[in-house]
């Protein structure tokens, strides 16, 4: 079974999601999945999860955040605490269906804004974050992307690539939000049991932010693959990351 839903926002915000299940059987876990920066619920990660979790009994709800995909709102107004705000709507979603046993899953921004709502649900049964941003995300842009940061603010937007070889506006309200939030401040509060994925070789993400993550969660498994990068381009290195991924969900699968 597999359906496209639309659930509401605690500010009202309509996103969109797709729930996919193999029954009927809420006792079973679902899995909710929070993509990453500028890519959406159709994300290669997520649609090669899918079906061998469903095939396993395990239900999947993978979600567009504000402003992406399906979603409504403006890209150029995301914030990692919209994010959060949204991932808590999904759980929220995927619960009033009634599913109690629940897990979630984040990818690089959507990890750093799993981490920080993750605190807020002390029942998650697990939590698996790919290549996560853990601090200062807004600052990659600087640092990382060239951008003054003294013209963002003077301008109130910068332009970022979208992946489809232009580019677009990300207001400098972003980088106001996420100078607030801190994955290594959310970390301690962590109850459910953890994996990260990091490839050595993130351009994107310094792996380093996963190291440190790694000390700070109380039940927390890191896995490092050697000459990955961010995106995990070679074939090898995307098989390896689902397959941590994948092995570590079925890990939580209630025994029948």
């Amino acid at each position: 079974m597999r359906k496209q839903t639309y659930f509401l926002t605690d500010q009202g915000i309509k996103l969109s999601g797709i729930l996919s299940a193999s029954g009927e059987d809420t006792k079973n876990l679902m899995v909710v999945l929070a993509h990453g920066f500028g890519t959406s619920k159709d994300s290669r990660t997520f649609l090669r999860l899918e079906e061998p979790l469903n095939s396993y009994g395990i239900s999947i709800f993978r979600f567009d955040f504000f402003g992406h995909g399906e979603s409504e709102g403006s890209f150029s107004a995301i914030t990692v605490s919209e994010a959060v705000r949204d991932i808590l709507a999904a759980l929220d979603y995927v619960r009033e269906a009634g599913y109690q046993r629940i897990g979630l899953v984040g990818s690089s921004f959507g990890g750093l804004a799993a981490l920080v709502a993750a605190v807020q649900v002390p029942d998650l049964c697990l939590l698996a974050l790919k290549s996560p941003v853990s601090d200062y995300i807004s600052r990659l842009f600087v640092n990382r992307d060239g951008h003054d940061l003294e013209a963002w603010k003077k301008q109130g937007y910068i332009l970022i690539p979208d992946g489809v070889g232009q580019h677009t506006k990300l207001n400098y309200s972003f980088y106001l939000d996420a100078e607030k939030v801190s994955g290594y401040e959310a970390a301690a509060g962590i109850c459910a049991p953890t994996l990260i994925v990091h490839g050595d070789q993130d351009e994107s993400v310094p792996v380093e932010q996963s190291r440190k993550l790694a000390q700070m969660i109380p039940n927390c498994r890191l896995e490092i693959l050697k000459g990955a990068d961010h995106r995990y381009s070679q074939e090898r290195d995307f098989e390896a990351m689902l397959n941590l991924i994948r092995e570590f969900i079925l890990f939580h699968v209630p025994a029948a």
